[in-house]
């Protein structure tokens, strides 16, 4: 069995034990951008894998969800923003530079573009991860998505006059929370295994919010971000997935579906037993 994992400070409570040796998962863990763990997920190279929550809309008929495992937020989420060079209304046929790590955000812009702000810009796919930062500054744009611990650092500099956090923005159009991670478990995996890996997960979980202090000085050490910002930014996010969150979750689908950007379709989760 393997169990894919993003190496962003968000996922922190969820492996943090897992790292230390406190709790043992039966599956080989494999680090990947939301974006890659998605496709591995999808051709089978993983059996369970931390994805973005669009992944599973889009492959509904593949993927069984694990219950009770996130990441969300209910209003500021602090690492998906989107950063401007001008203020929104004036966006309309500019280059916004897109994140190419996570499709949940990239689809939640093209959302809040269309049918909250009324803008219409012109969309470009480019790497944006922390490393990447300085170099984005070469590229020919008036805003760009940026998501994960490089949106944390981003949001440090004064490159950008306008910063507009995508959660809070989901939160005053809908007034639900937002899920952009789920776990999700391949229907042709072995049951009993995943859920196995499931409590293990949910057993991390539990020590990583009961440890969040100690979490947030190691996410500071491993990414240079303020040990301030990580702990603020850990203790608004949620990792539960609650029948709000589904509320959340299953609206976004929604609005996706009429859009025509996902197929239909319903959530499936793994059995208890």
């Amino acid at each position: 069995m393997r169990l894919g994992r993003i190496p962003w400070i968000n996922c922190y409570p969820v492996y943090g034990a897992i790292d230390r040796g406190l709790v043992s998962v039966p599956a080989e863990l494999v680090s990947g951008t939301a974006s890659e763990l998605n496709d591995l997920l999808a051709t089978g190279a993983l059996q369970v894998s931390a994805v973005s929550a669009v992944e599973h809309a889009r492959n509904a008929a593949a993927y069984h969800l694990l219950p009770d495992l996130a990441i969300t937020c209910d209003g500021p989420v602090h690492s998906v923003a989107l950063f401007a060079k001008r203020p929104l209304k004036n966006l309309t046929g500019c280059t916004v530079l897109l994140s190419a790590s996570s499709r949940t955000s990239v689809l939640l812009l093209e959302l809040l573009c269309r049918h909250r702000w009324g803008i219409t810009p012109q969309f470009a796919t480019a790497r944006a991860e922390a490393p990447d930062l300085a170099s984005l500054r070469a590229l020919p744009h008036e805003a760009v998505l940026v998501i994960g611990d490089a949106a944390l650092h981003l949001s440090t500099q004064s490159a950008y006059p306008v910063r507009v956090d995508l959660g809070e923005e989901w939160k005053a159009w809908t007034g639900l929370p937002f899920v952009f991670a789920v776990w999700a478990s391949r229907r042709d995996a072995p049951p009993g295994a995943v859920r196995a890996i499931h409590e293990r997960l949910l057993d991390s979980r539990a020590w990583g919010l009961a440890h969040l202090d100690e979490l947030a000085a190691a996410a500071a050490d491993n990414t240079g971000v303020a040990e301030t910002v990580c702990r603020a930014y850990l203790g608004d996010l949620d990792y539960a997935l609650s029948y709000r969150h589904l509320a959340g979750l299953t609206d976004f689908f929604r609005r996706l579906a009429q859009d025509g950007l996902v197929p239909d379709g319903s959530l499936s989760f793994i059995s208890a037993a």
